[in-house]
């Protein structure tokens, strides 16, 4: 019985042993990313956010199209465009909601406020839902490239969405500011907090403050970059895809 004990002991011995290390060095990368930050913060010095002003003029103008995929959102789309409508603060943008045609409750819940706003198109795809959201965005791709083939337009920028975002007054500005002189442009994303929900609410907000602290800090220290929300239009290395528009 006691040398069963003694090796019982040595296992737990040399598996807590194994478990410290881990911890270390697990808790060692995150202390480096940390000590990069300060270092950087240290170097840069103090700083202040810019404001709008210190965007620049757009150089080029053009129209925004908004990209809205959506399915099964008929309890979040209609509030969704409402806000957008009435929050986004520029002179000419469109959004085009993805839509599928056995999802009669989704268009009609977006159909209503279409109805009362010409500049959100209902973009129905071919095939029922669900498909990929990349299929979907295909299909306000082709929608986007008729409207403007009609409208004799040149539309600038993309913009990403999903259907349960609340969207910020002025980021149709930042883009259309930046976007002349980036390719992409990514704008933060921050949660709404649920009270009352702290074990999905709690967890998704717990999940963006990590990446609100600690991208900033990979990003600036140029350890890490983000793809974009917002993207430029290119049409000298874009040609019209083959098959149905």
């Amino acid at each position: 019985m006691s040398e069963s004990l003694g090796i019982i002991d040595i296992i737990v011995r040399e598996a807590v042993a194994f478990a410290a290390v881990g911890l270390l060095i697990g808790g060692i990368d995150d202390l480096l990313v940390d000590i990069a930050f300060f270092f950087w913060k240290i170097w840069r010095g103090p700083s202040t956010l810019p404001g709008m002003d210190a965007l620049p003029t757009p150089s080029e103008s053009g129209r925004l199209a908004v990209f809205v995929p959506a399915w099964d959102e008929v309890a979040v789309i209609g509030a969704m465009l409402s806000a957008a409508v009435a929050r986004f603060d520029h002179d000419d943008y469109r959004i085009f909601v993805g839509l599928y045609p056995n999802d009669r409750a989704t268009i009609d819940a977006a159909a209503r406020v279409a109805a009362r706003d010409p500049r959100i198109r209902l973009v129905i795809g071919q095939r029922d839902g669900p498909t990929t959201k990349a299929d979907c965005l295909n299909t306000l791709w082709h929608a986007l490239r008729r409207a403007d083939d009609r409208d004799g337009r040149r539309t600038k920028a993309v913009v990403l969405h999903d259907a349960e975002d609340v969207v910020h007054p002025l980021e149709l500005r930042v883009f259309d500011s930046l976007i002349d002189h980036y390719a992409v442009v990514q704008l933060p994303v921050l949660p709404l907090v649920k009270r009352g929900s702290r074990l999905v609410s709690g967890h998704y907000a717990d999940e963006f403050a990590e990446a609100a602290c600690a991208l900033p800090q990979l990003i600036s220290c140029g350890l890490f970059r983000v793809k974009a929300r917002a993207c430029k239009l290119d049409r000298c290395r874009m040609t019209r895809p083959e098959g149905p528009q």
